[in-house]
């Protein structure tokens, strides 16, 4: 048995669009936040690392070539790092806010489950970008296994916004 995938784009609403603005303004300042930790990282640990140099003995311990060697490493690194943290979370917000549509598929329940320890209800489905969705109690005695739910998320983040 296949399981034809069935999506479709539409415009977001004014709460998810409030949601995904909320959403990319804290990642863009964690980001800045890491940018920032990062630059004095990168130029204090060149100079922590000549002062171990120094306690061991090393002759020219404190040499402005190796310093700015190392500073440089630790730049390129971290700027890789944070490109692509950027890339894989921050862009793809910018992007859900700059065209404004979110994605709706169809899937169907595989199986259900209920977790005592947190009194929640859980529907695992099949799609490929959401595994599972957490469901109000009466939607979970409501559906049975192999029932069709719609899911909304965002296209690029896919962050998910809700069922129906």
């Amino acid at each position: 048995m296949t399981i034809e995938v069935v999506k479709y784009q539409e415009s977001l609403n004014n709460d998810e669009l409030a949601f995904l603005r909320r959403r990319e303004e804290k990642e863009r300042r964690q980001t800045y936040k890491i940018i920032r930790v990062f630059m004095v990282l990168c130029f204090l640990c060149p100079f922590i690392v000549a002062w171990f140099r120094a306690l061991g003995g090393q002759e020219n311990p404190f040499s402005l070539f190796h310093y700015f060697i190392g500073v440089v490493f630790l730049l390129c690194f971290s700027a890789a790092g944070i490109y692509w943290g950027y890339y894989h979370n921050l862009r793809r917000v910018q992007l859900d806010l700059k065209y404004a549509t979110k994605t709706v598929e169809r899937v169907f329940i595989t199986r259900k489950q209920y977790m005592p320890v947190n009194n929640a209800y859980f529907f695992y489905l099949s799609s490929a970008v959401r595994l599972s969705i957490e469901v109000s109690e009466p939607d979970y005695r409501r559906l049975e296994v192999g029932d069709e739910l719609n899911i909304e998320y965002a296209t690029y983040s896919r962050m998910y916004f809700g069922y129906f």
